[in-house]
């Protein structure tokens, strides 16, 4: 990471790319990126600019004013949209991925980057920007700038109220960052309000058992957990392990008991099915929250049973999903310790962790 003092000459208007102040230090690596100084410099590259350094050159160097067609500036064209496409879906996933971390700050640069690219995509009033609003909303949340938060998450409303065509995915993120902010504030009424809004948007786009819906039941029992309504609070924390555990468990089995290859000939007999996996916010997403409630489990001494190995199982199967194989050793042995201090031994549950386990263990031989 070097940095290049600059001399603007009269009239060139450089910007910081975090603070939009003039600038007068260049990123040495790409040569496109531009900061009022080295702060805001090591601030945007340990939020997003290490990822995407290169991948802004061919956006930022000015193209060949002359193309032989039509068409090859059409193709010109396309390859750039798709480009910039691509960098909203990247700095989108690690704005989110930052947050589930609690790296609020650095979270901030990529959903500024994410902003600044669906603006140049989509304009300044499309319903697309609405996801960048809430990653920064989140991060002001963290930080503990609620007014700050207010106003992106005001941003956001008023762009989902005039867009009729608004999907139930955007909808439900947007209730679920006016959630966060109602507790923050310690409003848990009209927190559970929104939350509540958050989970029927999100099943309707989703169903009621998918890892994206989960986040409303997460949420609305911390908010249950704050007030010390344990019984909501414990129901809740359970219906995210479960959903959780579910979806990892079907990931893990195609891993170890892949389909058999069809006996059909032709071009369907070599077709493989679509692996599922995670992508790096839904990872960090998954940590978070099955760290929290194993937490929470192993302090409690009236969970039921099997809830302490469900949730060491699920842990054990995503870290073997992020290949750190001794985590996913560490947290298997504690399921199956866990699962024979009830009475659920013989359960498909303890049936899933001794395979599980087995698995890893030959792996390691």
């Amino acid at each position: 990471m070097t940095l290049n003092p600059l001399a603007n000459p009269k009239g060139v208007k450089l910007l910081c790319e975090l603070c939009q102040k003039p600038a007068f230090v260049q990123c040495m690596k790409c040569r496109v990126t531009y900061y009022c100084g080295k702060e805001h410099q090591d601030a945007d590259w340990m939020g997003i600019h290490m990822k995407i350094c290169q991948l802004l050159i061919p956006l930022r160097t000015i193209s060949l004013p002359f193309l032989p067609s039509e068409e090859e500036r059409q193709k010109r064209e396309a390859e750039k949209l798709q480009r910039q496409k691509d960098m909203i879906d990247l700095t989108r996933t690690m704005g989110q991925k930052l947050l589930f971390e609690g790296r609020h700050e650095q979270a901030v640069p990529a959903a500024m980057q994410s902003l600044r690219f669906s603006i140049d995509v989509h304009g300044l009033d499309s319903i697309q920007l609405v996801p960048s609003y809430l990653i920064l909303a989140e991060a002001s949340i963290g930080l503990h700038k609620l007014t700050q938060a207010e106003e992106y998450l005001a941003q956001a409303q008023w762009t989902v109220l005039k867009t009729p065509t608004c999907s139930n995915a955007i909808k439900s993120k947007l209730y679920r960052n006016l959630g966060l902010l109602f507790a923050a504030k310690g409003d848990y009424q009209t927190a559970r309000a929104h939350l509540a809004d958050d989970i029927y948007h999100a099943s309707e786009e989703f169903g009621t058992d998918d890892i994206q819906t989960s986040g409303g039941y997460f949420h609305m029992a911390n908010v249950f957990f704050r007030q010390n309504r344990m019984d909501i609070a414990d129901s809740l924390y359970t219906r995210v392990t479960a959903i959780w555990h579910k979806h990892l468990l079907r990931i893990i089995n195609q891993r170890i008991h892949p389909p058999k290859p069809s006996s059909r000939v032709g071009p369907a007999s070599i077709e493989k099915p679509v692996e599922e996996t995670l992508d790096e916010a839904q990872q960090a997403e998954a940590k978070q929250v099955l760290h929290a409630v194993h937490d929470i489990r192993e302090q409690s001494t009236n969970h039921g049973p099997d809830m302490l190995s469900r949730v060491c199982h699920a842990l054990a199967m995503l870290y073997y999903i992020l290949e750190s194989n001794d985590k996913a050793q560490e947290f298997g042995n504690k399921a199956l310790s866990t699962i024979h201090d009830t009475d659920s031994e013989d359960s498909q549950l303890a049936f899933a962790i001794k395979d599980f386990n087995a698995f890893t263990t030959n792996l390691q031989a």
